[in-house]
């Protein structure tokens, strides 16, 4: 076992190699506790040793960008939010050793009874504070642009996973067709004003930090494949959650908030973009979690299938997604809308 591992470690250890970094950090005789990891191949271990505590990813360099994860967290530092500060890092091997924000994500805080309103306002002020920053700031020339064709690449993760999934042959005429709706809607969710779009932004990956004031209490986490786009984009992440119900009086209060303190000019072009990005999203999660139990044999994230469902139909209600509204329709029938592996 690595020499920093204690005997009275809890759980599985991260690969071999974190040892040297935590030595050069002058970590030594820590103990290390496994945090429960999410979809991606990263693993976090809080460590601790006496007074001191941090988190220790492990991310392989094959599966993972670790480089992104740390240019983007001092980016967001810089623009003066709360990601978490890096504190060493050893690229090459995929393990960072990171600031530790907490334990209360805002799921952790809403299983313990906090009000469910203030959280999501405090999540909502992040963003319009970031969206409030001008767009050179949040969107600088190393930034990759959340563009038309990565769009396209992660809404083909429905008719390539989900379908095969439940049993659907598509044909290749209607395969070509399902690309070439979503290539005549999406431009109409580009924006001359983009900002830094973190793409996970739901309560997960929210955390609510003791001590910070306003918008620095909201911690922010998973934010590796952030890209330059529409600000529709994660205010949609967060009141369209794959992974829990949200009250359809909340979310409209939310949306009424964030258009009143971000002063938005053009509802018409927002509330398309919010349709438009909403329906690529949930079709490309609905794929995500279906490749998650076909390919990796992860079966927990198929519970939220039926939800997610129900998140594209309302998404594809929006009058610029009518011909996408009949693709599904005609493909993909409600009696098929079902979760793969079920035998009912």
């Amino acid at each position: 076992m690595p020499k920093n591992t204690p005997e009275n470690l809890i759980g599985f250890i991260p690969r071999n190699g974190y040892d040297q970094l935590l030595e050069d950090m002058g970590w030594n005789n820590v103990v290390i506790y496994p945090i429960p990891s999410d979809a991606s191949n990263r693993r976090y271990f809080r460590i601790s040793a006496g007074d001191k505590c941090a988190i220790l990813m492990d991310a392989p360099p094959d599966l993972e960008n670790v480089k992104s994860f740390v240019q983007i967290a001092r980016h967001l530092k810089d623009l003066g939010f709360s990601a978490p500060e890096i504190f060493g890092e050893n690229i090459s091997d995929g393990f960072l050793l990171l600031e530790d924000l907490g334990e209360n994500t805002f799921t952790v805080s809403l299983r313990g009874g906090m009000d469910e309103k203030k959280l999501y306002t405090l999540g909502v002020d992040a963003l319009v504070a970031l969206h409030k920053l001008d767009s050179a700031k949040t969107s600088p020339p190393w930034l990759l642009t959340y563009n038309d064709e990565k769009l396209l690449l992660e809404a083909a993760l429905f008719p390539d996973w989900y379908m095969p999934g439940v049993g659907i042959d598509l044909n290749e005429s209607e395969r070509k067709k399902y690309d070439s709706l979503w290539l005549d809607v999406l431009p109409k969710a580009q924006t001359i004003n983009p900002t830094l779009v973190l793409r996970d932004f739901h309560v997960d990956n929210l955390v609510l930090i003791d001590g910070r004031t306003n918008v620095n209490a909201c911690g922010l986490l998973d934010f590796q494949d952030a890209l330059s786009g529409h600000p529709a984009y994660d205010l949609m992440s967060l009141l369209e959650d794959a992974r829990r119900d949200i009250n359809p009086q909340l979310k409209t209060e939310m949306l009424a908030y964030y258009h009143d303190k971000a002063k938005t000019k053009d509802m018409d072009d927002f509330t398309r973009a919010f349709a438009i990005l909403g329906a690529n999203r949930h079709a490309k999660v609905i794929g995500i979690f279906t490749r998650l139990f076909v390919r990796d044999n992860k079966a927990v994230y198929l519970k939220h299938i039926s939800r997610v469902w129900g998140l594209l139909e309302q998404s594809l209600l929006h009058p610029d997604l009518v011909d996408l509204k009949n693709w599904f329709d005609k493909n993909v029938p409600a009696k098929k809308r079902i979760t793969p592996g079920d035998k009912s």
